[in-house]
């Protein structure tokens, strides 16, 4: 990287970079404790994870601009295993994630995200939209009318302050302005330091206090290997988000590594796995935060806001945080998305809701994705095999038939591809032209042996011609027609 894009990308947006900072550290506070809750363990741990990702993944990531801290998708992962085996085994299995995220970045894994449709993309923002706005709901139950006002006063000052002045995040007025009026009209609030005590030194370096061996390797594998899927899926899917919130690009296997060492560092820090936040990632981006600055300063802001101003921080009320959350969950859902139902194809929206609906009642981010990509690649193959076409015509005074294939044969259009063919005509010699198709798979090459010995079997010569290269390289390696005995073979059966 050269001199000009280090700057660039460093202080290129000094102030806009800062105050963001600013803004998501305030966010990150309740967020990692609540995390560290649902984990089992005690705050600190998701307190310091989340400065120690913050800080290693401003320098190491791939997006400039992104925020990775502890994460709610990630703590659900652990909790088993904290509960069996203890906080030490925790460590372990951190830092062993980040050793996975690392070969995976390695070998270039990031540019599988090439295989996530637009589809999948929208409903896995429309889906977080949706988990971060009831994530909210449990501030919103049960309180006075005092909460209630807070928060409306919250969005207020987000959504009317950028129409006076865009000189200072409007989400960090709305928590300053809130804290002070609660502390000095003395209202009965929820605050962040209800949440859990926060912790008052300095992370320190550690190793996990744990027996070395192949037993200890087996405990904590499976759960590193599924924190390491977990933690990368919603990373590179957060990168392509902020991708087009931004129109800039990012580096995707750079940001698989650099989410592996921020989860070494973290691990070795006494912290718990983690990875990109989309509501965080959002609250950046949204209140101007552009380069990695933002991410360093949000990571640095937040070790000395829960150190140094530990007594202050714990006295900001959770409702000035929950409008701010409210203000992500409503920039982060497409609501395009619910116009284009009638617009977009029947395929792509019921990909888009189905992302959505799996996302949503397993609040699990992997298995809506899986979801989404795996329904893509069953309407994609769907639609591919319906262009395959055979057209024949007689040659010779009707002695022979030449048949034009057009399209892509593979698994899915293999059987229509057979079905083309007219095996019982009594024609001396039959010439199959695919200089128009391209045979894609074993399925394919198949088929094409299927085809050939069935003419053969009625006693009809033929001849293929226009394979092109890559399809002629499939078929003698994986095809059987010319093989001795291949008729032979198809008689028996």
């Amino acid at each position: 990287m050269n001199l000009a894009v280090l700057r660039q990308t460093w202080l290129g947006n000094v102030r806009g970079d800062l105050l963001a900072g600013m803004v998501v550290a305030f966010a990150l506070i309740p967020e990692a404790i609540a995390f560290s809750i649902i984990a089992g363990v005690d705050p600190a741990v998701g307190l310091y994870a989340s400065f120690a990702i913050c800080v290693v993944i401003a320098f190491a990531g791939g997006r400039p601009g992104m925020i990775s801290a502890a994460t709610g998708a990630m703590a659900l992962v652990m909790v088993v295993l904290v509960r069996e085996h203890g906080l030490q085994y925790l460590l372990a299995a951190t830092v062993l994630t980040g050793v996975l995220q690392i070969i995976a970045g390695y070998l270039k894994l990031g540019v599988l995200m090439r295989f996530v449709s637009r589809s999948v993309v929208t409903g896995f923002v429309n889906a977080l939209a949706i988990l971060i706005f009831m994530a909210q709901l449990p501030e919103l139950t049960n309180v006075g009318w005092q909460t209630y006002a807070m928060v409306a006063a919250g969005l207020a000052i987000i959504y009317l302050l950028p129409r006076l002045t865009k000189a200072v995040p409007s989400p960090l007025i709305a928590i300053v302005v809130l804290t002070a009026l609660a502390i000095f009209m003395g209202m009965d609030l929820r605050t962040v330091g209800d949440m859990g005590e926060l912790p008052s030194t300095l992370p320190m370096f550690l190793l996990p206090d744990i027996p070395l061996n192949l037993e200890t390797l087996l405990i904590i594998l499976p759960y590193s290997a599924t924190l390491a899927v977990v933690g990368l899926l919603e990373s590179l899917m957060t990168a392509t988000i902020v991708d087009d919130l931004t129109d800039t690009p990012s580096d995707k296997n750079r940001e698989c590594k650099g989410q592996g060492l921020s989860n070494i560092v973290a691990g070795f820090m006494g912290g718990m796995a983690g990875c990109a936040m989309i509501g965080q990632s959002v609250i950046n981006v949204k209140s101007g935060g552009r380069g990695r600055l933002s991410t360093l300063s949000a990571g640095l802001l937040l070790l000395f806001m829960i150190v140094a101003l530990g007594p202050w921080v714990a006295q900001i009320p959770m409702a000035a945080l929950v409008a701010v959350m409210i203000m992500v969950s409503i920039g982060t859902f497409n609501w395009a998305s619910i116009r284009n139902l009638r617009e977009h194809p029947k395929s792509s929206s019921f990909v888009m809701l189905r992302t959505v609906v799996v996302t949503v009642a397993t609040h699990d981010l992997a298995k809506g994705v899986f979801t989404g990509v795996l329904l893509s690649g069953i309407f994609f193959a769907q639609k591919v095999a319906r262009i395959v076409a055979v057209r024949s015509t007689e040659v010779d005074g009707g002695r022979g038939r030449e048949y034009v294939v057009l399209g892509q044969i593979f698994f899915a259009s293999a059987d229509a591809f057979v079905n083309s063919f007219d095996f019982k005509e009594a024609v001396e010699h039959v010439r199959i032209d695919v200089s128009r198709a391209h045979f894609w798979d074993v399925s394919a090459v198949a088929a094409l042996d299927k085809a050939i010995l069935k003419f053969r079997r009625e006693g009809t010569t033929v001849e293929v011609i226009g394979l092109n290269e890559a399809s002629a390289t499939m078929v003698d390696k994986f095809g059987v027609h010319d093989k001795p005995g291949a008729l032979e073979r198809l008689l028996s059966h």
